[in-house]
């Protein structure tokens, strides 16, 4: 067995209602004067003053960063650094999904550190700890509560910049299920599958461990056995209190394992088109986990048995089996089957190899990959 590390310096708060105890968790945190980044379709919903009247009834001041769009740009994250600065607060809540989580990491490092955010790209670049921030999830999918990482795109390059350190990781996470349970089908279903990814990546890394497999193996476990059930029942209390269980742990695992050519070729294809995020992933991930078959070495086989509907026995396992059962999941989901469905185009198919090829995930996937070997992948996902 290789060596390895992992720690899990993190409050993780679950449980239906839990975001009633924001304020205890701001009371231990010191803060008096909170910055709160969300979006704007959360607050239509009233998901924002909700978390909002819980925070000034708790005599503590309030000011809102709406301005968070999906795939968010460099100018978003300093436009918040900005206002975060002015308004004298003195810690971060970030609501809602990746977005404004990824945000939230970004403006905590330059309101502590100044300069530009593309000055901390790459890895283990932040010099200290940012500022105190507390993570709360609206979809189960991305896992960004638990994640080192935050992912900025940078318009002057058309690319997907990601920011990689351990410092950045909120300081506290509320895991309350009832805020998925609003959830549209068509993004519980997009978000689940990426939750599902993230686990199903980080068990087949090159840099997987015993402690990141743990993670995986309960995720898949909670999330195959209950994203269908999920997608199809928002209601469904005890399939949302699994959603977000096993969204965060998969969030656990590729923090520490990190994640594969999905992510990698994902990345390019919502800079270039503006697919969100999940959408992409899913529709690359049938192709991607039939070319990573070659380096299959049993794990294949244990996914399969986390996802696939029915408990009778199977024999005679084969890689393409997990194939399959992955376009059904997507078709039984809703999720388009290839990316001209969502308006991806052959011409760039070049300049997204390109920008995915150097993705550091490329070096974590179980079969080594060129450009040559991703533009072919592409091309089989169009």
């Amino acid at each position: 067995m290789k060596d390895y590390r992992f720690k899990i310096p993190q409050n993780i708060e679950f449980g239906m209602g839990s975001l009633k105890k924001l304020p205890e968790i701001l009371e231990e945190s010191r803060s008096k004067h909170v910055f709160l980044i969300s979006d704007r379709g959360l607050e239509s919903l009233g998901v924002v003053k909700r978390v909002k009247d819980i925070i000034e009834g708790a005599e503590i001041s309030c000011t809102e960063f709406l301005d968070v769009m999906p795939n968010p740009t460099i100018d978003t994250v300093n436009a918040a650094a900005k206002l975060y600065k002015e308004c004298g607060a003195t810690s971060i809540v970030a609501l809602g999904g990746g977005s404004p989580m990824d945000v939230a990491k970004a403006a905590g490092v330059l309101a502590n550190y100044g300069g530009k955010i593309t000055d901390y790209e790459g890895n283990h670049k932040v010099p200290g700890p940012i500022v105190p921030m507390i993570a709360i999830p609206t979809t189960a999918g991305t896992g960004s509560e638990v994640t080192a990482s935050a992912v900025i795109t940078d318009e002057s390059r058309n690319y997907k910049m990601t920011v990689f350190s351990y410092e950045i990781l909120p300081k506290y996470a509320v895991l309350d299920p009832e805020l998925i349970m609003t959830a549209p089908a068509s993004i519980a279903a997009s978000c689940g599958v990426d939750a599902l990814i993230h686990a199903m990546e980080a068990y087949v890394s090159v840099h997987a461990t015993p402690f990141s497999d743990a993670m995986a193996e309960k995720a898949m476990e909670l999330i195959g056995g209950n994203l269908r059930r999920f997608v199809a029942n928002r209601k469904d209390e005890e399939a949302a209190c699994a959603m977000m269980a096993g969204s965060n742990f998969a969030g656990i695992a590729f923090a520490w394992a990190r994640l594969g050519n999905v992510h990698a070729m994902s990345h390019p294809v919502s800079a270039y088109f503006h697919v969100p995020h999940g959408v992409a992933n899913s529709i690359l991930l049938p192709v991607v986990v039939e070319y990573n078959a070659l380096a299959d070495h049993g794990r294949y086989e244990v996914i399969y048995n986390y996802i696939r509907e029915g408990n009778e026995e199977i024999s005679g396992f084969k890689p393409e089996m997990l194939v399959d059962e992955i376009r059904k999941l997507n078709k039984d989901l809703g999720i388009p089957e290839r990316l001209s469905d969502v308006g991806v185009t052959e011409d760039l198919i070049p300049a997204m190899a390109k920008d995915a090829a150097v993705h550091p995930n490329v070096q974590a996937n179980p079969r080594q990959s060129t450009e040559k070997d991703i533009i072919e992948l592409y091309k089989k996902a169009l």
